[in-house]
């Protein structure tokens, strides 16, 4: 079943199967190393659409 990084639970490991968006963004991603299959675990969420904390490669990165 396909969930996006916001169905995720905190805590829970899932594996990139695609993302979506302009060039602009795929290149950032991309330099933070967070493309298609690779494994995430979603850390946290802040509350009232704040940022996600992730972890990939044993790095946390925030995501606004």
């Amino acid at each position: 079943m396909k969930k996006t990084l916001i169905d995720l639970k905190p805590g829970q490991k899932a594996k990139i199967s695609n993302l979506k968006g302009g060039f602009n963004f795929q290149q950032k991603l991309a330099s933070l190393n967070i493309r298609p299959n690779k494994t995430i675990k979603k850390i946290v969420q802040e509350p009232f659409g704040g940022p996600i904390v992730i972890e990939i490669d044993n790095r946390k990165i925030t995501l606004g």
